[in-house]
């Protein structure tokens, strides 16, 4: 038999999931597998999330890998904590010297954009502040999937065969290493076809025997150093030899009586807290239209001040205090009306992502995010590693007098961003929407579905999604309510439908009963998700 398995003519549902000693949910399930099983040998909720992130490295590469940028959100012992891997602009890396190879933006692809992976240490610097298990351990399953290959899922083939066409059509042996990797049989692995990286193993088993010193200071940053070398790029072993991860406090704000949190700059989790802060200014409609339509107006408009303020801690024009003061809030709610926006930013003083979530049953919990940035990321792939490289520094600007503008040792704004909702100084759980520019929006969705629509985990991340693109343009799934989309034109909004929901992010969402220590689960329908019970 031959079957489409991107095609499904009749609507399905999912249930929530329930557990009671640990979940791990996450958009693939041999990923969330490998979780599952580590928390079954005794391991904790970080230990979980370490392995489960380093399985998707091998199973979702058309989204993350050994050479990405991580962020964590930590509750662990009754505190929360922040990671942020994500990694510099390389020490050569300024705008003259990308103006001087011929651009006058920064590329999205080749090495130029390349900038210092954080994704091993991130996981080396988890388990040794948190885990249980041996660091070997954790990556013990991803370096089996390396080596004996697994069976392609439906939307990963899809994410796959986007990008060969998008590297082929560079046509430049820079790419190559990509199509030996990736596309050894000569076409992106379609469903069910299996796939393996014996170059991905070494290296995974390299960074696990050294507790990732391997990528930063030994082989691994040897061989980065000479491909860089041989491409044009700015990334050298110094760069990563000097490489170390952030410790960060959480930020905050307070909506529907619950604490949702987000790590600060240069990630953009401040957009969904700017986002949240506004709707809660605004207060409860009690009309459908009313509540959507503000949910729109305020993400615009927190995004728009994401894209002109945020950045790198340290070059940021005002702080996060500023720009989350409840009268600046107060005032750019104050901007929202019954009509669609052209939003503009504010001044608060006048002058293929993945992402996972995981739970033990001592009450830890984990949420965590890890990305190549678009795709693959930069194209570019260390020969025999399987280490994709990102394409992070594409977000750089190479205007001097940009807030985000390249420099070099600089952080960049991020789109990745994992979130955490706690109640009264007590965990609810983690939660988290992958995808670009989609991810702040999605967890302004997932929120106001879990606190304002009471729906349960699953629900809210089935519903019909939307995404603000640009101007007054919104696009929404297929399956959006027409009755609502025709409402929103009515009110300035331009409606566009889109029939693929690959880009309206994937998300994940574990939450926990204060009362009994019951956990339950929602996955991502858009992808081949899985949340996985103890």
């Amino acid at each position: 038999m031959h079957h489409d398995a991107l095609y499904y003519p009749s609507a399905s549902r999912r249930m929530a999931t329930f557990g009671r000693r640990g979940m791990v949910a996450t958009s693939q399930p041999l990923a969330a597998q490998v979780g599952i099983t580590i928390l079954q040998q005794g391991g904790n909720a970080v230990d979980a999330a370490i392995a489960t992130a380093a399985a998707l490295t091998v199973v979702e590469p058309t989204s993350n890998g050994i050479g990405g940028d991580a962020f964590a959100i930590v509750w662990m012992n009754e505190a929360l904590y922040g990671l942020n891997a994500s990694g510099q602009a390389p020490a050569s890396a300024t705008i003259d010297a990308v103006k001087a190879k011929g651009h006058d933006a920064m590329p999205n692809h080749g090495m130029l954009p390349v900038t210092i992976p954080g994704t091993p240490a991130a996981w080396a610097a988890l388990s040794e502040r948190f885990g249980k298990l041996p660091f070997a351990e954790l990556l013990a399953p991803a370096i089996a999937l390396a080596e004996e290959g697994f069976a392609v899922t439906p939307v990963i083939h899809q994410m796959w065969e986007e990008a060969f066409h998008t590297y082929a059509a560079y046509e430049d042996e820079a790419f190559k290493p990509w199509f030996d990797t990736f596309a050894p049989q000569g076409h992106a692995p379609r469903p069910g076809e299996i796939w393996a990286s014996p170059g991905h193993a070494r290296s995974l088993k390299a960074i696990a025997e050294t507790q990732a010193r391997a990528f930063y200071t030994g082989e691994l940053a040897e061989a980065m150093d000479a491909f860089s070398r041989a491409q044009g790029g700015f990334l050298r072993k110094e760069d990563l030899a000097g490489y170390a991860v952030q410790w960060v406090d959480p930020v905050s704000v307070r909506y529907q009586g619950h604490d949702i949190w987000e790590i600060p700059p240069n990630g953009s989790g401040l957009i969904v807290l700017q986002a949240l802060g506004m709707l809660d200014q605004l207060g409860a409609s009690g009309d459908a239209l009313e509540t959507l339509h503000r949910r729109i107006e305020a993400t615009k408009l927190a995004y728009v001040d994401g894209f002109k303020h945020l950045t790198e801690q340290d070059a940021m024009e005002y702080t996060i205090e500023q720009l989350l003061a409840e009268d600046y809030l107060g005032a750019r709610a104050g901007l929202i009306n019954d009509r669609a926006l052209d939003p503009t930013h504010g001044n608060p003083v006048q002058g293929g992502t993945v992402y996972l979530a995981t739970a033990d049953g001592e009450g830890n919990m984990v949420s965590f995010i890890q990305s190549n940035y678009k795709g693959f990321g930069s194209g570019m792939v260390v020969p025999d590693t399987g280490i994709s490289l990102q394409n992070r520094g594409w977000s750089f600007s190479l205007d001097p007098d940009h807030v985000n503008a390249l420099a070099p040792g600089k952080r960049t704004y991020h789109t990745i961003i994992p979130g955490f909702i706690t109640k009264d100084d007590r965990a609810v759980g983690p939660f988290g929407v992958m995808g670009g520019y989609m991810q702040p929006q999605g967890h302004v969705q997932v929120v106001t579905g879990l606190l304002d629509d009471h729906l349960n985990p699953q629900a809210a991340l089935d519903m019909p999604r939307w995404k603000w693109v640009s101007g007054k343009t919104i696009e929404v799934e297929a399956d959006f309510p027409n009755h609502l989309a025709l409402a929103l034109a009515r009110r300035g909004h331009h409606i566009v439908k889109v029939a693929d929901s690959l880009s309206f992010g994937r998300g994940q969402v574990i939450l926990r009963d204060a009362a009994t220590g019951v956990l339950q689960g929602g996955t991502e329908p858009r992808t081949d998700g899985a949340v996985l019970p103890l």
